[in-house]
């Protein structure tokens, strides 16, 4: 059975996905067969695996940190909130209902249970190490009898512990030792060391406090990790909240991506934000809208109420305003369906309504429908104009994550599926303006593919009377380079020597220029 170390938190947001990805890559990297675990996550982030099932994207990351093709046992139970205290329910890669916190924490994660210490066993019986995530603090007492993804996980793996806290946001050595006095006997003593996380400081003016930290708990400080601009993808929404746009520069290329509260899959957009000349902004209000260069509308999981919010927020007149003087819309899955003239939902599939109108930029009907399409895609560019005319033919590769299914009135699709998984098909996807201005998909990951997004960003170029601007980023190579470079910071801050103990290990850890 494979040896297990887990990561749990003194709260949320205080880095434990990217943490989980660095030790995936360091025991990868030490020769180690290993897989990420995280038995229950909430985030609107998800990808689909080679199977097509769906899990959460910090899983997925981690997954590839490891070396290893993602599945939906590294993360059985995932939660995709689409209202106030309401979420989907994906079990094992498939949607099985939408419930309310009560109705979920009350009874219904009890009967998933069985199907985490499945998903576990399995990964445990074909992997060396298994990287094990928690979930929000296990010292969240009115959920502690009932929860199934922190202590009550350790103790099914025999998984020490290791207690993390986010020194940035302010009051890292109280929230770990509130989080210790709050735990059980049996769950205090399964935390085996403790690790400050984004650290900007002088260690030397925090040594003190590690010591007192020890001498009070009575647990070692493994590490203390300086403050990582990592550039991997997040696992939620709530970096969002911390990004403030910059102003864009002389030569820059301007994205505004409209930021829905129920924004889904922003991850699609990490390769723009990563190029040079690139300024890539999310924004909430009109006001910030500003005049950009093209305005992208992103995924929802909850298309009809992010829609209505648009509104509210005078968002779809400023939209239409810009459209009305030539800027580009771009509309990814939820944002794609918006774009459209019609969202129909006659069996009540995501609100009460059933139906809406759509801001009517492309000639799309859609309709919700219960069923879930998860797939890895492959297909080529159709459309003409300016932006995907100069790429028709290209190959392209993504995934999809829909419940619905749009259909066009008229006009042409802008890409074709030519593949589902291992399955060849034939399947026209997507929409476009008759002048090629505004146009949409189903495919996320579509920004990953390099020709696409060059070309892309090129022609925005020369639209703005740019000069043209050769772009150098391959997004898989700069993704490794990313892994490796995070596991190398880590492993550096990271007493490895004390975790292979920790662990029962039998080959060290700090090999291929890892570790001190």
């Amino acid at each position: 059975m494979a040896r297990a170390i887990m990561l749990q938190g003194t709260s949320s947001n205080v880095g434990k996905s990217v943490l989980a990805a660095a030790l995936c890559r360091i025991f990868y990297r030490a020769g180690y067969r290993v897989a990420p675990f995280k038995s229950q996550n909430m985030a609107l982030n998800s990808g689909a695996t080679p199977d097509g099932g769906e899990m959460g994207r910090a899983q997925l990351v981690q997954a590839y940190a490891a070396g290893v093709q993602p599945r939906v046992e590294m993360n059985p139970v995932l939660l995709k909130p689409t209202a106030h205290a309401r979420s989907q329910v994906i079990l094992l890669g498939r949607p099985v209902g939408n419930l309310g916190a009560r109705e979920y924490h009350g009874h219904f994660n009890q009967e998933l249970w069985q199907h985490v210490e499945a998903a576990y066993a399995t990964l445990a019986r074909e992997f060396e190490v298994i990287v094990i995530e928690g979930a929000g603090s296990p010292a969240e007492v009115n959920l502690k009898a009932r929860e199934i993804a922190n202590m009550r996980v350790a103790k099914m793996a025999g998984a020490p512990v290791l207690l993390v806290a986010d020194i940035d946001r302010g009051g890292a050595l109280a929230a770990i030792v509130g989080t210790l006095e709050l735990l059980d006997p049996d769950e205090r003593e399964l935390v085996a060391g403790l690790i400050i996380n984004k650290f900007r400081g002088d260690l030397d003016l925090l040594q003190p406090a590690l010591d007192f930290l020890e001498r009070k708990t009575g647990k070692p400080v493994l590490g203390v990790i300086p403050f990582l601009a990592h550039g991997l993808p997040e696992e939620d929404s709530v970096v969002l909240e911390q990004a403030a746009g910059r102003p864009t520069a002389a030569g820059e290329v301007e994205i505004a991506v409209i930021k829905l509260p129920c924004i889904a899959n922003f991850t699609d957009f990490d390769a723009l934000e990563r190029e040079d000349g690139v300024n890539l902004r999310y924004i909430e209000d009109k006001e910030a809208l500003g005049q950009p260069d093209l305005i992208i509308l992103p995924g929802s999981k909850n298309t009809i109420g992010d829609l209505l919010w648009l509104r509210q927020r005078g968002l779809e007149e400023a939209i239409k305003d810009l459209v009305g003087r030539g800027t580009p819309v771009v509309g990814i899955c939820g944002g794609y369906q918006m774009l459209g003239r019609e969202i129909a939902d006659p069996g009540h599939v995501e609100t009460d309504r059933d139906g809406i109108a759509g801001l009517g930029l492309l000639p799309v009907r859609t309709v919700f429908q219960p069923t879930k399409a998860t797939n890895l895609v492959q297909g080529r560019v159709t459309g003409t104009g300016p932006f995907l005319g100069p790429l028709q033919g290209l190959e392209v590769k993504g995934y999809e994550i829909h419940m619905g299914a749009s259909y066009l009135v008229e006009g042409q699709p802008a890409f074709k599926i030519t593949r589902r998984g291992n399955n060849p098909v034939d399947i026209d996807d997507g929409a476009l303006s008759p002048d090629g201005l505004i146009w949409g998909t189903y495919i996320h990951g579509i920004w990953d593919n390099d020709p696409f997004r060059h070309q892309v960003l090129a022609a925005l170029r020369a639209r703005r009377g740019l000069p043209a601007r050769e772009s150098g980023l391959d997004f898989a190579a700069d993704q490794e380079r990313r892994f490796d470079a995070l596991a190398t910071v880590v492993a550096r801050h990271l007493d490895l020597k004390r975790l292979a103990a920790i662990m029962g290990l039998d080959r060290p850890l700090a090999g291929d220029g890892l570790g001190a």
